[in-house]
């Protein structure tokens, strides 16, 4: 099976924001952004619209002080009772600063010195003249009132100046503000919770699509199915099944050429080895015996290939997951292969339980055992101790199935390596590498995993891991029997 291509994640990181939060970036962020301009600009309007109610109120004020102010003959009567300036005067926030005087700046009654506008601005006879000051380090906003009064020849010029503070404006404008802010950020914090709760369910078939691919083993590259989605969802989903058709093609055509040529193969090596076999019988010459040994030997480690290259081409076939039997199963191997143990003057045992129901292949599951034991068959010495032993953990929901032999082993740094395709441990001949390579796909293909363990003070033990969802119940064992069947150690 060949590898599957990974995606390289991208440097930058503006690649790795998602679409979700692009979405609400660009949705939510020219809502703050409005928001933002439509408060600051209503609380300039909330400024200029109380300046002009305070210019209004400064106008009146000034032209009702300046009736108060009655010229006789060259002279000047201010009635100005006590009652009027306490009005003016009542509220310390939003007081009224007056100021009367003839000629303009000279003061002749009032409660603070106004500021006289700037020149070149100077009043009209009778018009109100609007301009900002300061006085004591606060802005003022000053109407000032130039009335004439005198005779002809004395004719004199009287001004009158009323100011107020911005103090209350920008008062008003605040509580205007947030009057009128308050709403808008409470529908726009409504309309934030309506565009996310919008986007997730907008983006829902993308997960969907994102949880079918994300569960599909590695060999399942059957259509994707989506009954409801958005056009360019089915669209995506149309594209990615197109890509799976062409993969599955592809691979189908890997598979077909690789059992066609291991098939073309198995005849003429096992002729070639049989023709080797009887000329070894023939000829009593001993180069000509050394050199067919060795032709039968690179014969045989052939045709063991090409049954490996079979083996995995049917260990990538689709899974018939059924109930089975693994402890049974893992015991019908053993005794299978006790022969072959005594012969090799190996000790070959199992242990563990009588019976393991779970879901599984049977086929590829025995074709893992077998590679397990021809494995550790090959490279141990003779004398050695094979064990095959199948447990069960409730608590974590697995199965193990493991192989340990008391033979040399392999140093720990190359335990991550005994799965890889042609890794060999040692040039023994005989082997080519796959056995255990073909063990790890089995145990991928049934959502496990195989690992390696070195043994203390040597040996080596592999493990195959299950998943397991049989009840406890179902698990049985027995207590050794005087007898036991061959094969079975206790």
């Amino acid at each position: 099976m060949n590898t599957p291509p990974t995606l390289s994640m991208p440097d930058s990181p503006s690649a790795l924001i998602s679409l979700r939060r692009q979405l609400l970036l660009w949705l939510l962020l020219p809502q703050l952004v409005l928001w933002a301009g439509g408060g600051l600009l209503a609380y300039r309007m909330a400024l200029t619209y109380t300046e002009k109610a305070i210019d209004q109120s400064l106008m009146q004020s000034v032209r009702a002080l300046a009736r108060q102010v009655k010229p006789i003959g060259s002279g000047l009567l201010i009635d100005f009772p006590r009652a009027a300036q306490d009005v003016l005067e009542q509220d310390p926030d939003d007081r009224l600063s007056y100021t009367v005087s003839s000629p303009p700046g000279q003061f002749l009654l009032g409660n603070a010195r106004q500021p006289l506008p700037a020149p070149p601005q100077e009043p009209e006879l009778g018009v109100p003249m609007r301009y900002r000051a300061e006085l004591g380090g606060k802005p003022l906003r000053i109407v000032s009132l130039d009335v004439p009064y005198g005779d002809e020849d004395t004719r004199q010029r009287l001004r009158v100046q009323v100011g107020k503070s911005f103090a209350v404006q920008q008062r008003i404008a605040a509580e205007l503000i947030a009057d009128i802010l308050a709403p808008l950020l409470a529908l726009g914090l409504l309309l934030s919770a309506l565009v996310h709760g919008g986007i997730q369910r907008g983006l829902a078939p993308l997960k969907r699509l994102t949880a079918q691919l994300e569960n599909r083993s590695v060999n399942a590259l059957s259509p994707i199915e989506l009954t409801q989605a958005p056009r360019e969802v089915h669209a995506l989903a149309l594209a990615v099944n197109s890509l799976l058709t062409e993969v599955a093609r592809s691979v189908g055509q890997e598979k077909r050429f690789l059992n066609d040529a291991a098939h073309q193969l198995r005849t003429p090596l096992a002729g070639l080895i049989s023709q080797v076999e009887l000329a070894q019988k023939e000829s009593q010459d001993p180069v000509v015996q050394a050199r067919l040994t060795k032709v039968r030997t690179g014969a045989q480690r052939s045709a063991h290939l090409v049954h490996q290259l079979l083996t995995l081409a049917r260990a990538e076939a689709p899974l018939r997951l059924q109930q089975m039997d693994l402890a049974s199963l893992a015991q019908d191997v053993a005794r299978e292969w006790a022969p072959r143990a005594v012969h090799a003057g190996m000790d070959l045992g199992y242990e563990g339980l009588d019976h393991l129901p779970l879901q599984g292949d049977a086929l590829q599951l025995r074709e893992a055992i077998v590679n397990l034991l021809d494995n550790a068959l090959r490279y141990t010495p003779k004398g050695s101790r094979i064990t095959l032993r199948v447990q069960a953990h409730p608590a974590t929901g697995q199965a193990s199935l493991m192989v340990e032999d008391d033979g040399p082993g392999i140093p720990p740094s190359d335990t991550h390596l005994v799965f890889q395709r042609f890794w060999r441990g040692n040039e023994q001949p005989g082997g080519c590498g796959l056995g255990l390579a073909i063990v790890q796909e089995i145990a991928h293909r049934h959502g496990g995993e195989a690992s390696a363990e070195p043994l203390y003070p040597h040996g080596l033990r592999i493990t195959l891991q299950l998943p397991w969802r049989t009840p406890t119940s179902a698990v049985t064992t027995h207590p050794p029997s005087p007898s036991p069947p061959v094969g079975r150690r206790s």
